[in-house]
């Protein structure tokens, strides 16, 4: 089935032209009908097929990985109160938890940005991380050389660094610089005619596919932490 149609598209070329409460109260039955039932309806099938691979999202609400479209505009310079796109963040509990290896996306106009990994690690998180890459590094260096990895991720995990580490990573981050993250994500964007494609649950099963192997590692690092 079609998810999201040029209405979609057009709704948020608009807004970013009239990006205010008036204009959007004006415009709520438009977003309503051609931007968040179809959305939300999406999300609630990407979420089904991807509870069929990981068993941790059995117990996950679709409306718990959608982010408002309202910008929090508290802290920030910029007052326009509206985001210029629709987002959700697939992991268990939903958006909220950004240190489990998720997968998560968002559809403004032009394009689709596709995001997995972890983003947010705590210190004892990154800790752990970075002692399982340490002390598996063939093993890592396989899942982020793999063919597939590649193709639909250019092979690239993304973060911050930092410009120290512990004395005791120095030798294995002479081999693997990725230790000197401090976040360990991948993106994909894809291009606009994806956005009114039919088949998006499974466009993005297939990146879910390529991200679980990594995301899995990251998780092990994480869980074995933990204990």
């Amino acid at each position: 089935m079609q998810y999201l149609t040029e209405k979609y598209k057009e709704f948020f070329k608009e807004l970013a032209a009239n990006n205010n409460s008036e204009w959007f109260n004006n415009n709520r039955k438009r977003y309503e009908n051609d931007v968040k039932a179809p959305f939300y309806k999406l999300v609630a099938d990407v979420l089904s097929e991807f509870s069929k691979i990981d068993k941790n999202l059995s117990e996950t609400k679709f409306s718990d990985c959608i982010f408002r479209i309202n910008r929090d505009i508290r802290f920030s310079k910029d007052k326009t109160p509206y985001k210029l796109q629709m987002s959700a963040a697939i992991a268990p509990g939903g958006r909220k938890n950004m240190s489990y290896p998720g997968f998560y996306f968002e559809i403004n106009p032009i394009d689709i940005n596709i995001y997995s990994g972890i983003y947010l690690a705590d210190k004892n998180q990154l800790e752990a991380i970075r002692k399982h890459i340490s002390a598996n590094l063939p093993l890592f260096e396989k899942l982020i050389n793999s063919s597939d990895f590649i193709e639909k991720f250019n092979g690239e995990i993304l973060g911050e660094k930092q410009k120290r580490i512990d004395s005791k990573y120095k030798t294995a981050a002479q081999k693997q610089a990725i230790i000197f993250n401090k976040q360990f994500y991948f993106k994909k964007t894809l291009d606009e005619k994806f956005i009114t494609k039919n088949n998006l649950p499974a466009i993005y099963k297939e990146y879910y596919n390529t991200s679980t192997p990594i995301c899995n590692f990251l998780y092990k690092a994480i869980k074995n932490g933990s204990k």
